[in-house]
């Protein structure tokens, strides 16, 4: 089942036709350099700080099937709790790309990270299995809210010949944060139990909100 996806993902590629490059393109070589890092504007830069404090709070999704396993859920069903969670987050995404275009982004955000700490709080709490499937729903519905956002926010607020390296530079920073993230989730885990991981995610995540709430920055406020 799982080569269908890839089968089709693979067609798609091959269908897509990418437009010319301009003529007037003379330049050669990698474009990331310290002279065009510095171009990239201070709310670029508040984007990727935003994003790193966000990840940090969102650590992998391997923690949802060790909770649900935590809490007694046959092991025969532990994939269950992603399927829900990447169903909720597919159906979420388009609704919430078009609100996105018509709402405040700042509250976007905040909305996104609140359903990031209410699920925190769920799984932290969460004692049966059905709990654990409904903190993985209020994280697909945060995934919704804020990943294809992050995405909208950096491709406006980098200059257009380096939005490539802006991507890269993000995605970096995201990565960076998330094995940060991780590892301190599983040392919470493997010292105090799985509800001081949650909860921490929670902390991490309110002060992410409370960062965006206060720190004024144009793109976020669009």
């Amino acid at each position: 089942m799982a080569v269908l996806p890839a089968v089709i993902s693979v067609a798609l590629v091959i269908s897509i036709r990418e437009p010319e490059a301009r003529q007037n393109q003379s330049a050669k070589g990698s474009p990331i350099s310290f002279s065009s890092v510095s171009r990239l504007e201070r709310g670029y830069w508040i984007i990727v700080a935003f994003g790193a404090v966000f990840t940090l709070a969102r650590f992998s999704e391997a923690f949802l099937i060790l909770r649900a396993q935590s809490v007694g859920l046959p092991v025969g069903l532990v994939p269950m709790i992603m399927i829900v969670m990447n169903l909720v987050y597919a159906t979420a995404a388009y609704p919430a790309g078009i609100a996105s275009d018509h709402m405040s982004r700042r509250m976007m955000l905040v909305a996104g990270l609140a359903l990031l700490v209410l699920a925190d709080l769920v799984l932290a709490l969460a004692a049966v299995p059905w709990q654990v499937f409904a903190g993985a729903v209020f994280w697909g519905l945060h995934m919704g809210f804020t990943q294809g956002l992050f995405n909208k926010l950096v491709a406006d607020t980098a200059p257009a010949d380096l939005r490539g390296s802006a991507f890269g530079i993000f995605n970096l920073t995201s990565g960076i944060s998330m094995l940060a993230a991780s590892v301190m989730a599983g040392m919470l885990w493997q010292v105090i139990g799985p509800q001081a991981t949650f909860f921490a995610g929670a902390i991490f995540a309110a002060i992410a909100a409370i960062g965006v709430l206060v720190y004024r920055v144009n793109p976020v406020a669009a």
